[in-house]
């Protein structure tokens, strides 16, 4: 009985210590992968000559020659007059080699305004690189050095990325040459606020700057991303980096070799997210899509007969779950091809057929008046608004008729909503409003503890807000 007693809690602490090895096991190995790709990755510094001018005394004092201070005076104050040494600004990133003979990807925010960039590479040659193209939308650029018989990175597919998987980046966080980070796939599809044309692939692998402009490789030693942004509070690495899917930044670089600039698929269209008060307002079930708040004129999206309120669903067959995923689709479509838009328009599904166009170049937004006439009282929604005059229907590029401008704002639902005082109301649901007369009417028939969608132009913007008068 005593030997099988001891037995037995033998082969318990065997397989105790049996797990840890196992576990070990199942780590991944990188080294193989970087010995086989650190060629191909790049040091990339950049120099930008600005001019400088010295500080000068001020008006009708001039430095008395000889005096004990004469030089102290003139090495802070200069001679009196403008000029001086222009100074330098030094920058690294990072890049790797897409072709034998000697193209490189980066990120655009490395190399912008640069006057020189010198490429380093593992075998310590230093190379003068020359700007093919660069984007500042996606935040990549191609360089072209004069090489031949380059090492090269393989590219694999992002889209083929899963959550949770194993990533790895190279690159020269603060100069230190091919540093090796390793992480996680920690979301998909990102959208962040100054990209919205980039579904970034969100991970933990340890990003600083210098890192900016690398590769980022699965464990089949493929180039999956460009690692192009950190989030962070301090400028370090605080466990969230964001790297461009390689699908998207070989599309730009082919046209930047092939045109030298990107163009991109554009709808004409103003978006945003379907928020659960929204989505119970146009009776859906769960809130999706991306919501149509504005149409710009001539665009696509007017010729396709797509419509304020629509709700797009899909965007050739691609399910549309929240408004920052229908960008990128449409700017990696080819200019000229008919897309398929599904669509909820009032509690019905449609389908549209929309050519897609060219997006333009950034329009500038215009301001609201500061000037506003006296407006109407306040109403149950805790709103003073009144009719827009010609000159501010100009001015913020409103349509000739229609619409009220919001004075004031009171404690109440209109607040509790959003709305702010310079807001121009559009429509109520369905309801496009005409003048001051037609708002007050329809919010006197206004649900109690329903959601109603409200539209609203702001800063030559339009988007829906969801409002709700208590019970």
């Amino acid at each position: 009985m005593f030997r099988a007693k001891w037995a037995a809690v033998l082969v318990c602490f065997s397989l105790l210590t049996a797990v840890p090895a196992a576990v070990m096991a199942q780590l991944p190995d990188f080294t193989g992968l970087v010995e086989k790709n650190s060629a191909a990755v790049v040091n990339i510094s950049t120099t930008q000559k600005v001019a400088a001018t010295e500080p000068q005394l001020p008006e009708g004092i001039e430095i008395p020659e000889g005096t004990p201070f004469d030089d102290f005076l003139k090495r802070y104050f200069g001679e009196g007059g403008p000029g001086g040494e222009p100074s330098e600004i030094k920058s690294l990133g990072s890049g790797f080699v897409v072709s034998s003979d000697g193209y490189v990807i980066t990120n655009h925010h490395v190399v912008k305004d640069a006057d020189e960039i010198v490429v380093r590479l593992q075998d310590r040659r230093e190379l003068v690189a020359k700007i093919v193209g660069s984007d500042k939308r996606s935040d990549l650029a191609l360089l072209k050095l004069d090489a031949k018989d380059l090492p090269v990175v393989k590219m694999g597919s992002a889209d083929k990325l899963k959550v949770g998987e194993w990533v790895l980046a190279i690159g020269s966080p603060f100069g230190f040459d091919h540093s090796v980070t390793a992480g996680i796939v920690s979301a998909k599809g990102r959208s962040l606020p100054s990209d919205n044309y980039v579904p970034f692939i969100q991970t933990d692998v340890a990003i600083n700057p210098g890192n900016s402009g690398g590769p980022l490789f699965n464990l089949e030693g493929e180039v999956v991303g460009v690692n192009s942004q950190i989030y962070s509070r301090t400028g370090g690495f605080m466990g969230l980096s964001f790297a461009i899917p390689i699908e998207v930044a070989m599309q730009v670089v082919e046209q930047l070799k092939t045109q030298g600039h990107v163009s991109r698929g554009w709808l004409g269209v103003q978006i945003q997210d379907v928020t659960r008060e929204l989505a119970e307002s146009f009776g859906m079930k769960k809130p999706q899509g991306a919501l149509v708040s504005k149409i710009l004129p001539k665009s696509p999206a007017e010729e396709a007969g797509l419509q304020i309120g629509d709700i797009i669903t899909e965007f050739n067959g691609r399910e549309i779950v929240s408004s920052a995923s229908l960008p990128p689709l449409v700017g990696m479509t080819k200019i000229g091809e008919t897309a398929k838009l599904t669509i909820l328009r009032q509690g019905s599904s449609k389908e549209l057929a929309i050519k897609i166009g060219t997006l333009p170049e950034e329009e500038a937004q215009i301001a609201g008046s500061e000037e506003q006439p006296p407006g109407e009282k306040v109403n149950r929604l805790g709103l003073s608004v009144s009719n827009p005059t010609p000159e501010q229907r100009e001015q913020l590029e409103l349509p000739k008729n229609g619409g009220v401008l919001v004075q004031g704002v009171s404690p109440g639902p209109a607040y509790d909503a959003g709305i702010r005082r310079g807001d121009v109301i559009l429509r109520i649901q369905d309801q496009m409003i005409k003048d001051v007369k037609h708002f007050n009417d329809l919010t006197k028939e206004l649900p109690k503890g329903k959601s109603v969608a409200m539209l609203v132009q702001r800063r030559g913007g339009s988007l829906f807000l969801a409002l709700k008068l208590k019970d």
